[in-house]
């Protein structure tokens, strides 16, 4: 069966000055998939989407987006993808209904009325439509922003950070939305800061570094890569380092410091480390332990062993 991909790209590369961002990335989504692209800061991945997305014009390589070249058919690509980035696009001066009629006629999309009163109610903005949409709350905003960019119902939608903070219930709609979309055949390709939520809705995960796809495999695929995550909750921050150097000697992974929860952890990739040896060896070493697990690794501990990013590496305070 042959496979077809809605978004295919081969050494993509893009420089600002001297800024080398996009160092040749590679990338495959599958059609009707949701595609998770994950990074640290300024790891190239909202330049990506801005170059899938013909907002910015690549220095070097090639890509397809819905069929399309990406340079050649530019006007093409734009008519098959849909987009929402990091700030809201709609017309603050515009009602929420006001400011879907105005996408629906300008996509030419029938029945611009009816198409606009489907989205505000699959939105939950029904009540607020005859508002202007200055005066909507930041999560009602996302959700208008993200109603005007399916309203020509998509290939390919590219959704660029789009629930960064927004509270939980307006996330809980647009992470609803995405499920939904891809149910519909809808391919995805999302960028987030919150790896749960990559976590939950990707069937494929690109982990971008320094401006190239570093590892990419499903969820179950990246973490089964990095073993087991030990960690050991103390008494006291004092203990910390106790705990640390018992972690370090049984795991061989390098110790992560949660000095808000007294908390010390690594990754470990021995098979034969259970939980009852840790809890031993931490008992032996003097440790005053308040808890102890050993559980399977989270995107979040597959970000900090595969990009270097961890949040606090550095020995404790005495």
């Amino acid at each position: 069966m042959t496979t077809t991909y809605a978004v295919l790209s081969e050494g993509l590369e893009k420089r600002f000055g001297s800024v080398h961002a996009l160092r040749g990335l590679d990338l495959a989504v599958v059609q009707g998939t949701v595609c998770g692209l994950l990074g640290p800061n300024g790891a190239g991945k909202t330049t990506a989407v801005r170059l899938l997305t013909t907002l910015l014009r690549p220095d070097a390589g090639s890509a397809r987006v819905a069929g399309h070249d990406l340079v050649r058919e530019a006007a093409a690509v734009r008519s098959r993808i849909g987009v929402t980035g990091q700030y809201a696009s709609v017309d603050g001066d515009l009602t929420g209904r006001e400011n879907l009629r105005l996408f629906a006629r300008l996509h030419r999309v029938r029945g611009p009325a009816a198409r606009a009163e489907e989205l505000l109610e699959r939105f939950g903005l029904t009540g607020a439509a005859g508002r202007r949409a200055s005066t909507y709350s930041g999560g009602m905003r996302r959700r208008l922003d993200l109603a005007a960019s399916l309203i020509r119902r998509p290939d390919v939608l590219f959704l660029d950070e789009p629930t960064t903070g927004l509270d939980p219930a307006s996330r809980n709609l647009i992470r609803h939305a995405v499920r939904d979309l891809r149910a519909d055949g809808t391919t995805v390709l999302l960028t987030t800061q919150y790896l749960e939520e990559a976590d939950q809705l990707a069937d494929d995960i690109a982990l971008v570094d320094r401006g190239q796809v570093a590892h990419r495999g499903s969820p179950a695929e990246l973490k089964a890569l990095i073993g087991s995550y030990a960690e050991a909750v103390v008494a006291d921050g004092a203990a910390l380092q106790r705990a640390a150097a018992v972690l370090d000697q049984l795991t061989g992974g390098e110790p992560v410091f949660h000095r808000e929860r007294n908390a010390v952890g690594a990754v470990t990739t021995d098979p034969t480390l259970t939980l009852p040896r840790l809890v031993r060896e931490l008992d032996a070493a003097g440790v005053p332990l308040i808890d102890a697990c050993l559980r399977p690794p989270t995107l979040d501990d597959v970000f900090l062993r595969l990009t270097g990013e961890a949040a606090d590496r550095k020995e404790p305070a005495a």
